[in-house]
């Protein structure tokens, strides 16, 4: 049973009038109300340009809670916490306004000087408003100063650091908490587990049993109204550079001395840094690039992403991206680790997928092979681990069958497991900072991205390469089917 702590804390969420707000962050902060983790002592300060009232703020809370209500706990007095003030971040004076609101409410809810920022806006803010925090004396208390970011994380590793050295201006690194919801999900938490409690599997996680890895990340939906941003980063630099080689670390990480942040960080560092760099003319072997062109979807006739809003209808940003990874070190030096993550797919499904060899002999000649063994970790939509394996057919005779060993994952008591920014924001009021990004694995991750991104940048790829509805480029079939695998679905 977790331990309930309640969490005493001013939280100022900069962009309070927006989408991430209404639909992650209130309902997460709703949560936390319900289950105990703040009680009377937290205050929400909503800030944006809007000229909202109080009240109007709190309807807004309310209403982003509809269908979550949970009995025995009234919404309205959850959004009596919350307080609205209108703000421009590039202006002296609000920074005073806000100053003042939250000495206030730090008095009223007995805060103990405790501050968490959310800057659930635009990054090109993020410096304007750490250096502002900093100059009107907002980090100047007794208690705790926490900074959440969201990604993107700059657009390469220059501007990373760039934008790293403006936050730093203000805050130290281990008061930045660079926010990647994939990081909160169960199914993520859940690989330390399955890897360091079990024998049976930690003993088989290396290249002498392992035949090949695959991470996959697909999206049934296109870029939707994201034309602007999509153009700009593409699926590169929006889901592989954070998410994918976040996952992939935590895959290939040695295991820590001990399940505490700075350790678990340590070994996240060691494998990004046996990551096989690729450039040049390599990237072409190791990495496959798409874009989605028209297609029909359930009887849907649906447009390709260069009809998309916002989008060059020549445009050369990929979708789609698929990739063959090497980790060089020791335990999985010539095992493989596939990636692949695009928009508009035939499917939405977040998975893992660990491939193990075969065995040396088949001693059931009557069949020409048997089923491989893999053992699925389902991250999304359903959460849980499938164990591919063979058992004998029922009846006469020793022909084998393959079965599945299903886990659905749930919490114990019944309840829905909670949400992936619900337990950061818990984490970060906790000064977790186990599941969030350091500058170090984010440095790593746009060193590795960049020569990529670089590449093709200076190559006209030919858009679109694959059908809205599918799984993407053939190309990607052909990249693992190269080394004699195809993409476990």
């Amino acid at each position: 049973m977790t331990e309930v702590k309640e969490q005493v804390a001013l939280i100022t969420i900069f962009g309070g009038t927006g989408d991430l707000a209404n639909r992650k962050l209130y309902p997460s902060l709703y949560h936390l109300f319900t289950k105990g983790f703040l009680k009377e002592n937290f205050a929400v300060i909503g800030t944006a340009r809007r000229p909202w009232t109080n009240d109007f703020f709190r309807e807004k809370v309310v209403e982003s809670l509809k269908g979550i209500e949970e009995e025995g706990f009234d919404p309205q007095d959850f959004a009596s916490h919350f307080y609205y003030q209108s703000h421009d971040v590039t202006n002296r004076e609000s920074y005073v306004q806000l100053k003042n609101l939250s000495d206030e409410l730090d008095k009223k809810y007995e805060l103990q000087g405790n501050r968490l920022f959310y800057l659930a806006m635009a990054p090109n803010f993020f410096g304007t408003i750490a250096s502002r925090l900093k100059s009107e004396g907002f980090v100047d208390n007794d208690g705790f100063s926490r900074l959440i970011i969201e990604k993107p994380f700059g657009r390469d590793l220059a501007s990373a650091q760039e934008l790293n050295e403006s936050l730093r201006q203000a805050f130290a690194e281990n008061e930045i908490y660079r926010i990647d919801h994939y990081l909160g999900k169960e199914m993520i938490q859940n690989i330390s587990v399955i890897r360091f409690a079990n024998s049976i599997i930690e003993s088989l996680w290396n290249n002498r049993y392992i035949d090949n890895v695959q991470v996959t990340l697909s999206e049934t939906l296109g870029v939707e109204d994201r034309g602007r941003y999509y153009e700009e980063s593409g699926a590169l630099r929006d889901m592989v550079q954070n998410h994918i080689l976040q996952i992939v670390s935590l895959l290939a990480m040695e295991p820590p001395i001990k399940l505490t942040t700075q350790e678990i960080r340590h070994e996240k560092v060691r494998a990004l840094r046996s990551l096989r760099v690729i450039e040049g003319e390599d990237v072409y072997k190791y990495f496959v690039r798409g874009q989605y062109g028209p297609g029909t979807v359930d009887g849907e006739q649906l447009e390709g992403y260069r009809q998309a809003e916002n989008v060059d209808p020549d445009s050369n940003t990929e979708t789609f991206v698929a990739a063959k990874l090497m980790i060089d070190n020791f335990r999985w030096s010539g095992v493989p680790f596939y990636i692949r993550t695009g928009k508009r797919l035939a499917k939405k499904a977040t998975q893992i997928a660990i491939q193990f060899k075969s065995v040396p002999m088949n001693l059931f000649g009557g069949q020409q092979s048997l089923a491989g063994n893999v053992l699925v970790i389902h991250i999304q939509p359903d959460e849980g681990i499938t164990l591919h394996m063979n058992v004998k057919e029922p009846g006469q005779g020793m022909l084998t069958m393959p079965i599945n060993l299903n886990y659905a994952h749930s919490s114990p008591d019944g309840m829905n497991t909670p949400e992936a920014y619900e337990k950061l924001i818990q984490d970060c009021l906790n000064g977790d900072a186990t599941y969030f990004s350091h500058w170090d694995e984010v440095s790593l991750s746009w060193n590795f991205v960049d020569k990529v991104a670089n590449v093709w940048s200076n190559t006209k790829e030919h858009f679109p390469n694959y059908t809205s509805g599918t799984m993407g480029p053939k190309e990607a079939d052909k990249l693992v089917a190269q080394d004699g695998f195809e993409w476990f679905e």
